[in-house]
């Protein structure tokens, strides 16, 4: 299962968010050949921001279907 994946606010890259952070990654761009040196992305292990709105499991205004009954 791949994690969801959200736009880093500093390189504007698609970047996967695991446990509310974007992940590790390297800048837009390539690194000069004769460089060693692993360098990532300011925007690394940045707290990402909450989604607007929370996934639910049913539609709470979508009406109940035909054979359901009410539990208490």
């Amino acid at each position: 299962m791949s994690s969801p994946r959200r736009t880093c606010p500093v390189c504007s890259r698609e970047i996967a968010v695991v446990g509310g952070r974007y992940a590790r990654h390297d800048p837009p761009g390539r690194r000069p050949a004769f460089s060693y040196e692993l360098v990532s992305c300011p925007g690394s292990r940045r707290s990402a921001p909450l989604l607007s709105t929370e996934p639910r499991l049913f539609d709470p205004e979508q009406p109940p279907m035909d054979g359901q009954q009410q539990l208490f």
